[in-house]
């Protein structure tokens, strides 16, 4: 098949999927459709839950394996849409739907690139996988069938990145914080009023910053983006709660961020999770050196990915603009999957996944 035929079926693909609400936990009948679609093209799908994948024939356990990877869910559409974000529409050079953006145009890219480099002996097994819960790092995700996976030498991400390679992300960790005071009656000063107790912390948290600095991902950061406190307008409150959002650099482990905390607020902290690390991947590997000989520029991404499940080199490389996604009236440029098909095949067919023994 020639790249135009690839287009158009990336195309279709992509309408078909935008047509059927895929939110997180609810991919089931997108992850039907693309399954027909990848045994339609020759294959032999696996499934676990919502996550659908595809292993190239020639699979050699000898040989390194390389994985694509695309996420099938997506966000609830904002408000402000002023479209059918579930209606696929052409207008010019633009595909207009929720997901088309993020990760749409990744997600039908990378099918049609593992159609391409699966259609002849490469020097590495492929592994083609969509994944389910990336928007909510769910349990019943890509952390469900990485364990059911061979192993994996190295990783393409199909986030949108304008086409460049983000060889590194933040992480994320949420905290939940709680600070107790004592109801009382507004009109006598009654109590222990719990917002100005937790007024110290957050001053806190908005001036302080972490000493190390990443040339890639530059600070690890900790805003509050929620608070609540407080029943009725004369009732001193007894409690405040509030949560922060930290995105960390490569020089901090989410554990070792909380237990800093932990030491400098006086609210009661609880974190949500600890696993969504930052990650990144040497500019030494071959795939990275490909994208620099091919004039791509290596970047630090702030958003994080499924990448931060991987425990195995990883980058991300994708179509469109992550400034679109979760964003009303998302949408993808067919110029831009077309740009995309060719340089996923342009980069991995004949590629040679492994550094040589002397440049480690």
């Amino acid at each position: 098949m020639k790249q135009p035929d690839y287009l158009c079926d990336a195309i279709t693909l992509l309408r078909q999927l935008i047509a059927v609400p895929s939110l997180s936990r609810e991919e089931a009948k997108a992850a039907d459709i693309l399954e027909k679609t990848v045994n339609s093209y020759g294959f032999n799908s696996n499934r676990e839950g919502n996550n659908v994948w595809v292993m190239s024939d020639d699979f050699n356990e000898e040989k390194p394996t390389l994985l694509l990877n695309a996420h099938i869910d997506t966000v609830k559409p904002v408000p402000s849409w002023t479209r059918d974000p579930f209606s696929p529409e052409i207008e010019g050079d633009m595909l207009y739907g929720l997901g088309s953006n993020d990760c749409g145009g990744g997600l039908v890219s990378l099918l049609q690139a593992f159609r391409q480099i699966t259609s002849h002996e490469q020097k590495y097994n492929t592994i083609y996988l969509v994944s389910a819960e990336e928007e909510v790092s769910g349990e019943k995700g890509i952390r469900k069938v990485l364990p059911m996976l061979p192993s994996i030498e190295v990783a393409v991400v199909g986030e949108p990145t304008g086409m460049q390679p983000a060889i590194a992300e933040k992480g994320l960790m949420v905290v939940d914080a709680t600070v107790r005071g004592v109801s009382g009656h507004a009109a006598r000063g009654e109590g222990v009023n719990a917002i100005y107790e937790a007024m110290d912390d957050l001053v806190w948290l908005r001036d302080y910053h972490f000493a190390k600095v990443s040339a890639l991902l530059g600070e690890t950061l900790m805003n509050v983006t929620i608070l609540n406190a407080g029943m009725q307008h004369n009732v001193i409150p007894d409690e405040c709660s509030f949560t922060i959002d930290i995105r960390t650099n490569e020089y901090y482990k989410n554990e070792e961020v909380f237990e800093f905390l932990c030491c400098k607020l006086k609210s009661e902290l609880k974190a949500r999770s600890f696993h969504l690390h930052s990650s990144c991947i040497s500019k030494d590997n071959p795939l990275i050196r490909r994208c620099e000989v091919m004039g791509m520029k290596p970047f630090g991404s702030p958003t994080l990915s499924d990448q931060a499940l991987m425990r195995f080199p990883s980058f991300k490389l994708g179509p469109g603009e992550s400034s679109r996604s979760h964003s009303a009236d998302e949408y993808i440029k067919i110029s831009e999957i077309r740009e995309g098909i060719d340089t996923y095949i342009r980069l991995l067919d004949g590629s040679d996944l492994c550094i040589p023994e002397s440049n480690k």
